[in-house]
């Protein structure tokens, strides 16, 4: 049976996706400019921008934000969180302090269902 996502959960994806294929265009970019001159921070900065990559990144952010926001309303109907409330909202409070962390929060939030 094909699982049903959240639209957070599908923004998620989608932009993960996009940033993954701008990455891959851009290493590629970079190897293609290394063989003709210097990659200077200059030059990373341009490449940064003409490949879509900064865009790319910022959407991704975005999704996974507005991920840890809905899995965050939403894990608090369920009974672990109940039964966990310390520790959970301990983890939420300090996922910018820690991308580990926030990584975490992530990979969990795509498995509610």
């Amino acid at each position: 049976m094909k699982a049903i996502y959240s639209k957070a959960q599908m923004d998620y994806m989608k932009a993960k996706t996009v940033f993954e294929n701008r990455a891959s265009v851009l290493e590629k970019k970079i190897e293609t400019t290394r063989k003709i001159r210097e990659v200077s921070q200059e030059v990373m900065e341009g490449l940064v921008v003409e490949t879509g990559f900064h865009a790319a990144y910022n959407e991704l952010i975005t999704a996974e934000n507005n991920l840890i926001q809905w899995s965050h309303v939403t894990i608090k109907h369920e009974k672990t969180y109940r039964d966990n409330k310390q520790s959970i909202e301990q983890m939420y409070a300090s996922l910018n302090d820690s991308p580990e962390t926030r990584a975490q929060i992530i990979q969990l939030a795509m498995k509610i269902r």
